[in-house]
């Protein structure tokens, strides 16, 4: 039937006006039946009766509005809400004293934190002060690696004696000790070595002031000391896990808030030395001495990197002749040029000073870099040349350059040349011979670089930028996982060793960054509203679209640049980076954003009307602001029931409140810690825990909402009692309001149910967190209240694409005022909706056809047409192939979303991701010799091993005694390092990518896309009161040659190597720390470095040297 109407179609097409009334010969007769089976072989375009998806898109929409109504309980809630409109008042949200009130509690939380560290730093000076050195001391200590270790007879191990842990929420679930520290010694360091336990026995006086502070502040997470011998106290004391190996890497003095607190601001060239005498182990030591070098700046530092021969060369081009910052992505970057080093020509060190400081004074003259310590490090086997001259030049008398020079390699020939240097311009000169020497090495000039300060005796209180903490990973949202730290110094303040400023160590505490944010209520904010925090720099301390984490696999990792992302790249809409430079210079202020942002993890643009209010927080580095979104997040309304009352509807079963929001403070006494919010919430409102200190506006706020939402308890729990019952499919009503309040009622059973995940503590996306409202709370923002929008939750808890939610927002009303007063929905399981569609979506056998014009009876089950629902943003929600479901439209048909998309139907967004990771295109090759066979590896690896085992054997002596651990130590770095250069397949890069929105002023088109030798016809239609479409397409008309699909992939934006160039060392707007020290006469400029005597064997230097030249 359908062929014979498609032919009578064809013929009507192509022979219009050849058949009217005419009797012709039979040729003509012939030639039109040929033409007509012609037309059928070439597939041609059938006719889809627009008439007939109106009636079904008219009728689908009444049905999926009865079914989500009835089973949401909407308009029962918003009848509720308008009867208790007399009693609610609704007041403007005032943002410039909100944000206010917010620096302000941010400030005095930091402020806390801060006399918590200076009491420690206090504890630490006085307990040196009256301490004197005992060479010969003796004293057990807790060592956290050893604690609770018994050797075979049952015997605690020496310095591992018996340390009682216990886990505690607080620490994040970790086994702790909270009435003692314990101490952390690295691997190559000896952890009986006299400076050691002179230490760690002067700095016992800060356990009692540990456990002080933690009295005075439960809110303090770990404190610590750093003591610049190199062991780490730490409070409250845990058992340390070493890696794999055995060996304990962490070493205080190389974290970033030890070195931050130990000097002020920096300007670091690093000059190496590239010529042929520097190849093999040399190179090595030397790249790995510059990356250490790197690992020791921070974002408030300068850097550039200088390899010379006989000719000086920039080892990154783009930075010939400036300082760029020494951010995470430009310390990345130099490491990358870095391992690419070859050595070749002769070392003429003169050109390569001469270059260093003439890019060092211009900076200083043009204002440019840290404008505070400079330094030059040259790393170099040997100085020949008469380089005095350079020195009288650029840097005597007044010697504001320090220069610090690291001998590389086992020959001394030119040692005193390399001293000579490091002493006359204020710096220290080190011997290098081994992988293992350098750590150790590079960090004693954090220790001159902080004399003047020590010698001033200024207590700098630093706070570090963000960094993440790995505990976290997966118990929080990204965005929360970072931390910092305040730390501040720890000086000696005996006079005798005054002039020689002597940094004992630094002191320190963490902050989460979830606490600060805690202080920024969700529910003061409104359903897109947030805040965040930015430091002087400019870089994202805290923000909800901040992501640190990527995926490696099915593992989570931190992004290279996770703690460098520019407040820019997440405000990308300030394109004038007006709010960015207000907030970095510690501005007070407001600037109004017309911004297009997303939800449902950048599937779901939405455009928004933005008010950023922002302010200094006083005496950090730190600026906050906060967004409130034009509409709903200008307004908070107001309604009052008593506790008695409120009390009642908040024990009801159905109910939960947001356990990620502070409605009671139960961190603050222990024995709070264990309370959940609402166990602390119902035990403050019922008098059984009057001291808890509780959030009064949000409380009432709860217990109006448990009131006003009670009635839908029972009308839930009636409509499953009913003799009908629930229809086969509808799963799950809820409600959220913006007290973090919700009820949630489960209409099927869990064995019934498609969407068992859904709303469960697992699905943070669908919850109220700290961090965000629910996915479907904010779509229901945007959306007109009592019109219910419809998707198909995708996401990692939601993965089968098995259910479909409808939800809709409720509203309370005061004059002309309109506030959101929450979202209400209902989860159905997929199979309810298609039989709901397709018994729709189809006419029966004896439809009356007699008025049609086109395909009658016409089906959605037929294998002539597709038949979709798409949602508001392009995504499938219904479809004859479940494996469309939940998929773009764009991708499985191209040809019709491109003539919707030229038509105007949906219009496409460009969007951006400026923290993206992208595969790496590039391929660094590696400075090394390649490995050409496996002959030649293992050779290489055998050569590697021996010469290390040599040199570990000559360097036995008085100086390195006790570490016989640094070649464990070695070892261990270098493996990681070469397996990390393996693996690493992504990097940061920026991406554009597209989103769609639907044009809801257009109801319905038709379209005929010609597609080579077929025409393809498509009917659209909207379901009216939905943010769905009915989509009917003709099937047989393959257009995949002439139309690509249209994708929702991610292109990254590519730059051209001016661009990047520019990008990468252009100076954005920052402030500087407002404290300096960077020189002070009474230096004992005279301690500048040295090395123990080496007592050579002679049989072993043969053996090595001769075992060298073999493998060679």
């Amino acid at each position: 039937m359908a062929v014979l109407q498609r032919a009578q179609m064809c013929f009507t097409g192509t022979a219009a006006g050849t058949v009217r009334h005419r009797t012709g010969p039979t040729w003509v007769t012939l030639f039109v039946l040929y033409s007509g089976w012609l037309c059928l072989l070439t597939k041609a375009q059938m006719k889809i009766p627009p008439e007939t998806v109106q009636k079904w898109a008219s009728s689908l929409s009444e049905q999926l509005n009865a079914v989500a109504s009835k089973y949401s309980g909407a308009a029962l809630l918003q009848k509720k809400l308008k009867d208790v409109e007399p009693i609610i008042r609704i007041e403007d949200v005032d943002g410039t004293s909100l944000v206010q009130e917010f620096s302000d509690e941010i400030e005095k939380m930091l402020g806390s934190k801060m006399k918590s560290v200076k009491r420690l730093a206090d504890t630490a000076e006085d307990a040196d002060l009256y301490h004197e050195f005992n060479a010969t001391l003796e004293f057990d200590y807790f060592n956290s690696m050893l604690i609770n270790t018994m050797d075979e007879e049952g015997n605690y191990i020496e310095l591992g004696g018996e340390f009682p842990l216990e886990e505690n929420e607080h620490f994040n679930k970790l086994s702790v000790n909270t009435l003692m520290s314990d101490i952390q010694v690295p691997t190559n360091v000896y952890n009986k070595d006299p400076d050691i336990l002179n230490g760690v026995y002067m700095s016992e006086a800060l356990n009692d002031v540990f456990i002080s502070n933690f009295q005075k502040d439960p809110t303090l997470t770990w404190q610590y000391f750093g003591s610049s011998t190199g062991f780490f106290r730490l409070y409250p004391g845990i058992k340390w896990t070493p890696d794999s190996n055995g060996v304990v890497a962490f070493d205080c003095r190389n974290r970033n808030w030890y070195i931050q607190a130990a000097t002020s601001p920096k300007d670091i060239i690093i000059v190496v030395d590239v010529s042929g005498s520097m190849k093999g182990l040399k190179l090595t030591i030397a790249k790995h001495t510059i990356n250490t070098i790197l690992d020791t700046l921070g974002e408030n530092d300068f850097v550039n990197i200088i390899a010379y021969t006989d000719y000086v060369r920039y080892v990154e081009p783009c930075f010939k002749g400036t300082l760029v910052q020494a951010d995470l992505d430009n310390r990345e970057h130099f490491k990358l040029l870095v391992e690419e080093l070859q050595v070749k020509g002769e070392g003429k060190v003169k050109k390569a000073m001469k270059e260093s400081f003439r890019v060092l004074n211009e900076a200083t003259a043009n204002g440019q870099g840290s404008l505070c310590n400079q330094a030059i490090m040259l790393i170099t086997d040997g100085a020949m040349e008469d380089f005095q001259s350079v020195f009288e030049e650029f840097n005597w008398p007044d010697k504001k350059v320090r220069v610090f020079t690291y001998l590389i390699g086992r020959d001394m020939t030119f040692a005193e040349n390399v001293k000579w240097i490091a002493c006359n311009n204020k710096g220290y000169y080190t011997h290098i011979n081994t992988l293992a020497d350098v750590q150790e090495n590079v960090m004693e000039y954090l220790h001159v670089l902080s004399r003047p300060m020590v010698i001033n005796h200024d207590h700098d209180i630093i706070w570090t930028e963000a960094y993440m903490d790995s505990v976290l990973f997966n118990s929080i949202a990204q965005s929360l996982l970072l931390m910092t730290t305040v730390a501040m110094p720890v000086f000696s303040k005996k006079k005798e060793t005054l002039s020689h400023g002597i940094l004992l160590g630094v002191v320190g505490t963490d902050v989460p960054l979830l606490e600060v944010m805690m202080l920024a209520p969700r529910y003061k904010l409104g359903a897109h509203g947030y805040a965040f925090v930015i430091t002087n720099n400019g870089y994202i301390l805290a923000h909800p679209d901040l992501r640190p984490l990527y995926k490696d696999g099915k593992k989570l990792k931190p992004k290279p640049n996770y703690n460098s992302v520019d407040l820019s790249e997440a405000e990308w809409e300030d394109t004038e980076e007006i709010l960015r430079t207000a907030m970095v210079k510690g501005e007070t202020g407001t600037l109004t954003l017309d911004v297009k942002t997303t939800v449902d993890k950048g599937k779901r643009p939405l455009f928004l009307k933005n008010d950023y209010f922002y302010t200094t927080i006083n005496d950090t580095p730190f600026s906050f602001g906060m967004v409130l979104t034009r509409g709903h997040g200008e307004y908070m309304f107001f309604g009052n029931v008593s506790v008695e009352e409120g009390l009642h509807d908040l024990q009801q079963p159905d109910l939960t409140i947001a356990d990620g929001w502070t409605y009671c403070e139960t961190d603050i006494d222990p024995h709070h810690r264990k309370l959940t919010q609402f166990q602390a919430v119902l035990r403050y409102l019922t008098g059984k825990e009057p001291d808890l200190e509780c959030d009064e506006i949000l409380l009432q706020q709860t217990l109006f909402d448990a009131v006003v939402t009670a009635p839908l308890e029972a009308y839930w729990t009636a409509l499953m009692l009913t003799g009908d019952g629930v229809e086969d499919g509808v799963e799950t009503a809820f409600l959220g309001t913006r007290s973090g309040l919700m009820r949630v009622t489960r209409y099927a059973g869990i064995e019934k149910r498609k969407g068992n995940k859904f709303l469960t503590k697992a699905d943070k996306e669908n919850l109220f967190t700290v961090d965000h409202f629910p996915i479907w709370y904010r779509l229901a923002a945007e959306n007109k209240p009592g019109q219910f929008l419809y998707y198909v939750p995708d996401d990692d808890i939601n993965k089968s694409r098995a259910t479909v939610i409808a939800v809709t927002s409720v509203t309370v009303t005061e004059g002309k005022r309109t506030a959101m007063a929450g979202a209400i929905g209902v989860q159905m399981s997929l199979d309810m909706l298609e039989r709901r569609f397709f018994t729709t979506a189809k006419q029966a056998n004896n439809t009356d056809c007699s008025n049609v014009e086109g395909v009658c009876p016409l089906s959605c089950e037929s294998v002539e047409i597709n038949c979709y629902l798409v949602d508001s943003n392009g995504f499938i929600v219904m479809s004859k192939d479940r494996g469309d479901i939940g998929k773009f439209f764009g991708e499985i048909d191209g040809s019709v979303m491109a003539q919707l998309l030229k038509s105007g139907l949906y219009k496409r967004v460009a969007l951006y991701d400026y923290q993206a990771m992208c595969k790496n295109s590039h391929h660094h090759s590696s400075g090394a010799r390649p490995l050409l066979s496996p002959f030649y590896g293992l050779m290489a690896a055998v050569k590697w091993l021996f010469s290390n085992l040599m040199l570990f054997l000559l360097e036995f002596n008085i100086c390195g005694l006790w570490h016989n651990d640094y070649f464990a130590d070695a070892k261990s770095t270098y493996h990681a390092t070469h397996r990390q250069k393996k693996v690493e397949s992504m990097v940061p890069c920026n991406t554009e990518y597209p989103g769609f929105i639907y044009d809801t002023t257009i109801r319905e088109t038709n379209s005929i896309i010609k597609c080579g030798r077929c025409q393809k016809m498509f009917v659209l239609q909207q379901i009216m009161n939905s943010n769905l479409v009915m989509l009917v397409v003709q099937a047989d008309c393959d257009c995949s040659r002439q139309f690509a699909p249209i994708t929702l992939t991610p292109k990254e934006v590519k730059y051209n190597a001016t661009v990047k160039c520019n990008r990468m060392k252009s100076q954005k707007i920052r402030r500087r720390p407002e404290s300096c020290h960077a020189y002070h006469p009474h230096e004992n400029a005279k301690d500048c470095g040295g090395a123990c005597e080496i007592s050579i064997s002679v049989a072993l230097f043969f053996i090595s040297l001769v075992t060298s030249l073999t493998l060679r």
